[in-house]
């Protein structure tokens, strides 16, 4: 199935906005509540293209990012830190007039969206976690994702890219397409990308990663309505660890999707659009 075939019959608007003086590429659809969708390390909005048409059929205004020095948004020089993605995403509501708004992160995504609810819970009203990093420093994990990213990016040869995507896959068959290996391909051969490369893996640094990890103070700080959504079959992050972070977001809901790995929305988009759907309705807290 093509990105375009997902995005079939929704009116959407897909270009640059001015964040904070950062050329930020979003994709923007519908009207209503604003939900915010942010993308994992080295990733990109295609990410969530199988959830858009859901969410504005029932009502809400989506808004899909780059972030910094990802996809086709403005890479500046230097470390992407947490705090660095919190400032960026606050400058792209502030340059979208968005108050407050529903934020879905997917790994790195969720590490960021879990510090912008803690720090900035004025600008949170349901926060969802999906396979989100930022709560363990595990060097393992780490050195594959710092490993196979700059394989990806380094090599001209496209199977590295695939590769870096069938990872994050249970079902790598039924899941990785060829146009979305070619669209990540495109992305990680920019000049601008390969320049920024180290700074977008400043976190698989275990100092950098040490400083910025989720807290269990900040945690405990995140009064948004939470609901966290895990791959039985995670490669970057085991089912204890979801368990973990269960426990430490008060009142969050966990559901634990099986034959799942890192892409929850993606692999089972229909069972994650129902799911989310109705907890933005009110249906789980």
């Amino acid at each position: 199935m093509s990105i375009w075939t997902d995005l079939t019959g929704v009116d959407f608007r897909l270009g640059h906005v001015n964040a904070g003086g950062i050329r930020t590429r979003a994709l923007q659809a519908g009207a209503g509540e604003a939900v915010v969708f942010l993308h994992g390390t080295s990733g990109h909005l295609e990410a969530f293209v199988r959830n858009i048409p859901a969410h504005v059929a029932a009502g809400y205004a989506c808004h899909a990012i780059d972030m910094i020095g990802h996809g086709y948004t403005t890479g500046p020089d230097y470390p992407y830190r947490i705090p660095r993605y919190v400032e960026h995403v606050l400058a792209y509501l502030d340059a979208c007039g968005i108050d407050r708004a529903h934020f879905v992160g997917e790994s790195l995504g969720g590490w960021v969206a879990g510090r912008l609810a803690a720090d900035h819970p004025d600008r949170v009203s349901r926060l969802t976690l999906v396979a989100p990093g930022g709560t363990v420093a595990n060097p393992e994990v780490m050195e594959r994702i710092r490993t196979s990213t700059r394989r990806a990016v380094e090599s001209d040869d496209i199977a590295f890219t695939r590769k870096r995507l069938e990872l994050l896959m249970y079902d790598p068959a039924e899941s990785v397409s060829d146009e979305l290996v070619a669209v990540r391909h495109a992305i990680y051969h920019q000049p601008e990308f390969v320049k920024a490369l180290p700074n977008l893996l400043c976190l698989q640094e275990m100092d950098n990663r040490l400083e910025d990890l989720l807290s269990p103070e900040q945690m405990a700080r995140i009064g948004a309505p939470t609901l966290i959504v895990w791959g039985a079959e995670n490669p970057f992050g085991d089912v204890p660890e979801a368990h973990a972070l269960h426990r430490s977001i008060p009142g969050s809901t966990l559901e634990i999707f099986p034959e799942c790995g890192h892409w929850p929305q993606h692999e089972h988009a229909d069972r994650f659009n129902a799911l989310h759907l109705e907890f933005l309705r009110g249906g789980q807290s």
